[in-house]
């Protein structure tokens, strides 16, 4: 089955909701990045909530990063993504083994893993300075501090539940999740209807237990407030990085720092860290940023005392 995630509605508008089927992406982050289960549970939480809040967003250049600093055994980790439905993302400690947290039910243990920490939303929507919101980690398991986030930075109390179920290979056998929001004025009875539903399941995991697709996990929860689908998009694990990307990032160190890596009088290789391609720049690649550099700074010397 395709990955994809779907936008509803219910309660007259009043409420928003977003559930999303992230097993592939979650595969491919756990190949690429060799994550240990919990590591793989943690990450994909989060590529998951990534997808969904991307899809948030409006403007088509739009870029959302999820980032966790922590000082759990993980050390932190960090996702972005867009409205087109590409996601990605790393974990600062990919292969770290902690004791379970529900040995009988082989529960991982997310929170101990992730620990305390902040939790930023960055969301560069292409102005001068990106906007910011930060809130400090409440339990760890992700979808807990996100709820937390949405209520806190942004005045919109929300129900976030995600979920990756690892298989006895350490491979992802199911991963989602769902965002519900409440709209300004959503009324009571709403919301009490609402917190009873979410009240009778335990967790995302059990949904996709069911075989439950996005569509039905809004429906066992907001089936009873006039739910109405208005759309559904694939999602991904998708790296954009390119050699050009990389030598432009390359191209924002210091001139000292180029320097003397030009008298090292060999090769640079960089890695992304979201897919781990490996770019390799000459020296002659590097004399070339500090030449454009010095006729740059020449040509605004000139326009200066011109003006």
């Amino acid at each position: 089955m395709e990955d994809y995630l779907v936008r509803a509605a219910a309660a007259d508008l009043h409420i928003r909701a977003f559930a999303v089927r992230s097993t592939n992406l979650v595969q491919k982050a756990r190949e690429i990045h060799q994550t240990s289960p919990v590591c793989t549970a943690a990450l994909g939480r989060l590529l998951t909530a990534g997808a969904m809040m991307g899809s948030m967003m409006k403007g088509d250049k739009d870029i959302e990063t999820l980032q966790i600093r922590s000082d759990g055994p993980i050390k932190g980790l960090t996702v972005t993504s867009d409205n087109h439905g590409n996601v990605k993302g790393f974990i600062n400690n990919p292969q770290i083994e902690i004791p379970l947290k529900d040995e009988k039910a082989g529960k991982l243990d997310v929170g101990t893993a992730v620990g305390s920490g902040v939790l930023s939303v960055i969301m560069d929507l292409g102005l001068k300075e990106p906007y910011t919101g930060q809130c400090a980690l409440q339990t760890g398991e992700i979808g807990d501090d996100l709820a937390y986030y949405f209520t806190i930075s942004q005045q919109t109390p929300s129900a976030v539940g995600l979920g990756v179920m690892i298989d006895t290979d350490c491979s992802v056998k199911e991963a989602g999740g769902f965002i519900i929001q409440l709209m300004p004025d959503c009324p009571e009875e709403s919301i009490s209807k609402l917190e009873k539903r979410l009240a009778e399941i335990h967790s995302v995991t059990k949904l996709m237990e069911q075989g439950m697709t996005p569509e039905e996990m809004l429906e066992a929860l907001l089936s009873d407030q006039n739910l109405e689908f208005n759309g559904s998009m694939p999602v991904q694990y998708h790296c954009n990085c390119s050699r050009d990307r990389v030598l432009r990032s390359l191209a924002a160190i210091s001139t000292k720092d180029i320097q003397e890596l030009i008298e090292e009088n060999k090769p640079v290789e960089m890695e992304c860290y979201f897919c781990h391609s490996k770019y390799s720049f000459s020296p002659e690649e590097l004399k070339k940023i500090l030449e454009q550099r010095r006729i740059q700074k020449a040509e605004d010397k000139e326009k200066k005392e011109a003006e």
